[in-house]
């Protein structure tokens, strides 16, 4: 299918990647359960579902790479499954990364446990220090790589100046925009390299896949396709129908994320039980200047450390009725959970303290429910907290 160049993003979640179509196809694409295929090749590739080119993988691929605005792109069985294969991709024994200190837990993991088994390092920088990104670079620096809005603490790290800081160096930014999504950020257009997304999130946006995409160029995604078969990480079918599922109605539930989340974020900062709220939408949070000037939506995730340290956060989550206490986000329902329980548990109080998660801080994943609904929730669970 030929779609205008301007297409909207419902209207890609929808159609991008489409093959023409013929009298008697279905409007959803089909299913393609299958591991192998007649023939067993097309396009003088095989053809394998763990290669990661069964139909609706290939189809799948293609509108991720339509709605990111990048060449080619991947479906895999994880987002810490992108992100492996991609930095595995990217380096060798010997090589160096560059990487944001504010980071999901499981790749600061990745980069700090995982790769030097590798012979590969990683030097953390504070991404809002000028010049942080090239001081820090040396000869065999070959990624740079960054998260935002960071995971938990919701800062906002400008693409555009880490890539000004890459150029004339064999360097490629990496960026993980799980929760910032292609509504509200396309990091490809600002000259980021890879865009990352764990779509277990609001990709797939119903809490019942487990999935990850990379976007970028054909030879970039060619090259974690093969780290992909080489360890493993391909997306099963049905998750990718899933996924794709998701995908049709990411513009317009993100956009109700975006809504619900400034709700709860200003019902929030108006409580006295709650010491700090961190949302990029408010005009307290430190990067709020930069998140109105580069994102479209302020996300639908929120933060907020209440007072009292980690009893009073137990409380506060043993008090709620609508918002689930789990893990994950991005969902059509709201979840709560404490990074010190989940995302962050291997960092000992004064390592998460010192990256702004102190004991007391939830992150809430804002749903789709009626706003009214979820501040209610909220403050009869604070009152009995606090009672």
């Amino acid at each position: 299918m030929t779609l205008s160049p301007d297409a909207g993003l419902s209207t890609l979640g929808i159609h991008g990647g489409a093959e023409p179509t013929r009298p008697g196809d279905p409007v959803v694409p089909p299913l393609v359960q299958s591991a192998t295929f007649h023939g067993g090749r097309r396009d003088d590739a095989l053809l394998y579902s763990r290669y990661g080119n069964n139909p609706l993988q290939r189809l799948v691929g293609r509108k991720v790479a339509a709605l990111e605005g990048t060449e080619a792109g991947l479906v895999l069985g994880s987002g810490m499954g992108a992100i492996s294969a991609t930095l595995l991709a990217l380096t060798e024994a010997g090589d160096h990364i560059v990487a944001s200190e504010h980071l999901y837990g499981a790749t600061r993991e990745l980069l700090e446990v995982e790769l030097p088994r590798r012979g590969v390092t990683t030097t953390f920088v504070d991404p809002d220090r000028s010049g942080a990104w090239a001081d820090a670079a040396e000869e065999r620096t070959r990624v740079f790589y960054l998260e935002a809005p960071t995971n938990p603490t919701l800062r906002v790290v400008d693409p555009r100046a880490v890539v000004a800081q890459a150029r004339g160096r064999d360097v490629t930014v990496v960026m993980d925009a799980t929760f910032a999504t292609p509504v509200n950020l396309r990091p490809a257009a600002l000259g980021v390299d890879v865009v990352i997304h764990s779509a277990t999130k609001y990709m797939g946006g119903h809490s019942d896949v487990i999935a990850g995409v990379v976007a970028g160029s054909e030879a970039t995604v060619d090259a974690v396709t093969t780290m992909m078969k080489r360890y493993g990480a391909a997306a099963d079918p049905h998750m990718v129908w899933l996924l794709d599922r998701g995908l049709r109605t990411l513009d317009v539930r993100v956009r109700r994320h975006n809504t619900n989340a400034l709700a709860v974020a200003r019902f929030l900062e108006g409580r006295p039980e709650v010491a700090r709220v961190l949302y990029p939408g408010l005009e307290s949070h430190p990067d709020h200047a930069l998140a109105a000037d580069l994102l479209l939506g302020a996300g639908g995730m929120v933060s907020f450390v209440v007072n009292g340290g980690g009893e009073a956060a137990d409380r506060v989550m043993d008090g709620l009725e609508l918002i689930h206490v789990a893990p994950s986000l991005g969902g059509v329902e709201s979840l709560v959970s404490q990074p010190r329980y989940t995302s962050h548990r291997a960092m000992d109080e004064a390592r998460r303290t010192a990256l702004g998660i102190p004991d007391g801080f939830l992150r809430l994943s804002v749903g789709i429910e009626d706003p009214h609904d979820l501040t209610a929730d909220l403050g009869r669970a604070l009152e009995r907290a606090f009672d």
